[in-house]
């Protein structure tokens, strides 16, 4: 058995302030060493490219995202995401990016939600244009990196893969 294929992928628009936490923190972890089978990659805002590399065969997947309305601003949350949380796919954006229609476009391409879906989020204080996290959600970096690297290497690796 080896360490699960886990698909780390890092959410948002850097041209909308907080919006660009989950980019932020993908270009933290993307320059860490992972195990064999961990891809880290910032999405931005390309939804469908998302939804594509979802096709292959993915024991767990992470996303870190910008989070509205889900408590103090600057506050890390990790969301465990399933099918009921899913919806039907109808709409597929090739710049969309919100993290339920791009899990929703999986049917409608054939694929599946991984067996584990994790949503690594910040609640966010200003989404509007502008380049640059607030002071506090750049403040929680670190803490979405080390976040998401206790799941990878601790949670998902102690898994049984297949």
């Amino acid at each position: 058995m080896g360490f699960p294929r886990v698909l780390v992928a890092g959410i948002g628009n850097v041209f909308h302030s907080d919006d660009g936490f989950g980019s932020e923190v993908a270009r933290r972890l993307a320059a860490l060493p992972w195990p064999d089978g961990v891809r880290v990659v910032d999405y931005g805002i390309r939804g469908l490219h998302l939804a594509y590399d979802l096709l292959e065969p993915w024991d767990a997947l992470v996303m870190v995202d910008a989070l509205p309305d889900r408590g103090r601003v600057g506050s890390v949350t990790v969301l465990s995401i399933g099918p009921h949380d899913v919806g039907d796919g109808a709409r597929v954006d090739a710049h969309g990016m919100d993290p339920a229609t791009v899990l929703a476009s999986l049917t409608a391409l054939g694929g599946r939600l991984p067996p584990r879906t994790l949503l690594v989020g910040c609640q966010v204080a200003e989404t509007g244009d502008g380049m640059g996290l607030t002071p506090p959600v750049a403040a929680a970096v670190d803490e979405a990196v080390h976040a998401v690297r206790g799941v990878v290497t601790g949670d998902l690796a102690r898994e049984e893969v297949g």
